[in-house]
């Protein structure tokens, strides 16, 4: 989801003379589920106890369970939602992405069915934003391997380089080095997706799943099917005031300035590392509706801007660095040329923010897009009404997989 509380907040430094409201702006984001007490592995302390989290209102959990600096660990917690309680139990794990001859740790979260007996893969990326996690996707995942049926499902959750609760080294991050890291998941031998059998299935939301369609379209990637949840391709910035010369050199100072040692944390904690501005853009176009956002939702999300190297990926986010294509005729180019090559579902949600409204709708019998379905929400269904986005999900997937058997 874009930085929209961020973008408003900037348009001083871009344009003196320019008011703009945070509703305005487009794209994406997540929040929500409160599952943070057993996916938030300390990063340099293995045996440290674990943190004390008070049940929040609407989402509730109970784990004695703490992470600790190995291959795997397993994991189990109930999750409350309204009447319904559910367990949800999985694995994770970290996988080393090498990228520029860094080694940069990737967690990631494994959730199994009980039955190992044809077993399809599903492979889950996060939506991509300065509180970018794995937890919007683990009801959605819950929910999918638990059924019963002819075909079963094992989902795997990655969380990106540079955010969630992998490593966020200072690397140039772009589109081309997202790519790159999914290029190397999906490839590697080694890798947490690297016994799919030939036959996995991706599913992304906003920038994240235009990313991995991109990849596809270029034959780097060869999912057996691509869902895309609230599909994005433009940052806030850029969207706002464009692509001119003069403000792509705006850009690059404000980028630039963020990833400074010391003015960087201070403009990142006024423009993104503060609960106020989180809380805002949650209500305002994150979530379709404002009393799902809960505090633990706010405080969950504003301690993932607070981990080390927190900032390098906003700041490209924020100045359009992340944005896989420069135009909506190119977005939809990117379906086109998967014509033929693999089933495409577009999730579409009835209350995003007008502009990537727009965007989604323009998918809506497009060239490349087997299915086109709403679901309620914003900009992050999967983390808002989980299950609505699950049936969906699962749907298509029995079809797509029958297809090929």
């Amino acid at each position: 989801m874009p930085l929209v509380g961020a973008a408003a907040a900037t348009v001083a430094f871009l344009s003196p003379a320019v008011a703009v409201s945070s509703r305005a702006l487009p794209l994406r984001r997540p929040r929500h589920l409160v599952l943070r007490a057993v996916a938030s592995p300390p990063a340099s302390k293995p045996d440290a106890a674990p943190s004390k989290v008070r049940s929040p209102p609407v989402y509730s959990f109970a784990s004695n369970n703490v992470f600790f600096n190995k291959s795997h660990t397993f994991f189990c917690l109930f999750v409350v939602i309204g009447s319904i309680t559910s367990l949800i139990c999985f694995q994770t794990g970290k996988w080393q992405w090498e990228f520029e001859n860094q080694l940069v740790n990737i967690y990631y979260e494994e959730h199994e069915p009980e039955t190992a007996e044809n077993v399809k893969n599903i492979l889950m990326i996060p939506t991509i934003s300065d509180v970018s996690t794995v937890e919007e996707w683990r009801m959605v995942a819950k929910d999918i391997v638990r059924r019963k049926e002819e075909l079963g499902y094992r989902a795997t959750i990655v969380d990106w380089p540079g955010l969630g609760y992998s490593d966020r080294p200072s690397l140039n991050y772009n589109a081309d080095v997202m790519e790159s890291f999914l290029v190397q998941l999906m490839n590697s031998p080694n890798s947490p997706v690297a016994n799919a059998d030939g036959e996995l299935a991706i599913v992304g939301g906003g920038h994240a799943a235009t990313i991995a369609v991109r990849a596809a379209g270029k034959g780097l990637i060869r999912p057996s099917a691509v869902a895309a949840v609230a599909p994005t391709w433009a940052g806030p910035l850029p969207i706002v005031f464009g692509r001119g010369s003069d403000m792509e050199t705006r850009y690059g100072l404000l980028r630039g300035t963020l990833r400074a040692p010391a003015i960087g944390w201070m403009m990142y904690d006024v423009l993104v590392s503060n609960e106020k501005s989180i809380q805002s853009q949650y209500k305002s176009h994150v979530y379709a509706n404002p009393e799902n956002v809960t505090p633990d939702i706010i405080e969950s999300r504003y301690e993932l801007t607070k981990r080390k190297g927190a900032r390098f990926v906003p700041a490209a986010f924020l100045t359009g660095l992340l944005d896989p294509v420069q135009s909506r005729e190119e977005f939809l180019q990117l379906f086109a040329k998967l014509e033929g090559d693999a089933p495409v579902l577009i999730v579409s949600t009835l209350n995003a923010p007008k502009r990537s409204k727009a965007e989604m709708e323009a998918l809506r019998g497009a060239k490349g897009v087997t299915k086109f379905v709403e679901v309620p929400g914003a900009l992050l269904p999967q983390e808002e009404y989980p299950l609505a986005v699950a049936e969906e999900l699962y749907k298509f997937l029995q079809e797509s997989f029958s297809a090929r058997r």
